[in-house]
């Protein structure tokens, strides 16, 4: 092979694989310096290529594993009162009996930033609101979001303890903030302690105390 037909090869192959999916080709490649078998050769062996994959059979998708399916709020709340959620869970949160999986002896401080890819399940022990597809987490389920609110101090429990992956824990946050905005969550609002005396002119007040007496 020539330097020549070396140094075209170079120059149409990066293009011709890019476009060559597309069934067309500009005649302008076909025909650079009157080397037009060398060009359509390449053209052809790509084309054929696209062609071979184009026919291999996609792998199916595991239905248990898929979550490409949009589940409404109503539903989910319908299913925190049915009989199926309570023999899974019974009276326990959805996070009191998960236990993570990690390599040593001590847990990773942050969970995993997902559970799902491409609408797939992409790991063989999702966090608790990503392995059942049926709870979802929306300002309107307020019986989903009190399980993750500290009945102590009403603050939202960490994913340390939840063990939620990041993706749902930001989702969590949102709703749980949003269901108090609409006030479906109720809250205490902190009490703070005042100086009064900063608020009053001391002359007058001992004025006040004078004339009383």
């Amino acid at each position: 092979m020539s330097a020549s037909t070396m140094f075209l090869r170079s120059l149409v192959r990066p293009v011709l694989s890019a476009i060559s999916c597309n069934g067309t080709a500009p005649k302008a490649l076909l025909q650079i310096e009157g080397r037009s078998h060398v060009a359509s050769s390449l053209f052809t062996s790509s084309r054929l290529r696209c062609d071979a994959e184009e026919g291999e059979p996609q792998a199916e998708r595991d239905p248990l594993k898929d979550r490409s399916k949009v589940i409404p709020v109503e539903t989910s709340m319908k299913y925190l009162n049915s009989d199926a959620y309570k023999t899974t869970y019974g009276t326990d949160p959805v996070w009191k009996k998960y236990r993570r999986n990690f390599k040593g002896a001590f847990a990773p401080r942050k969970t995993r930033k997902t559970c799902i890819r491409k609408n797939m399940l992409s790991t063989g022990n999702p966090c608790p609101i990503c392995r059942d597809e049926y709870l979802v987490l929306d300002y309107r389920n307020v019986e989903l979001l009190t399980q993750f609110v500290s009945p102590f101090n009403g603050e939202i429990l960490p994913y340390q303890k939840t063990n939620l992956c990041q993706r749902r824990h930001k989702e969590l946050l949102v709703s749980v903030e949003k269901a108090r905005d609409y006030g479906l969550l109720t809250f205490d609002v902190p009490f703070r302690e005042y100086n009064y005396s900063e608020y009053y002119n001391p002359k007058q007040e001992s004025s006040s105390s004078s004339s009383s007496t």
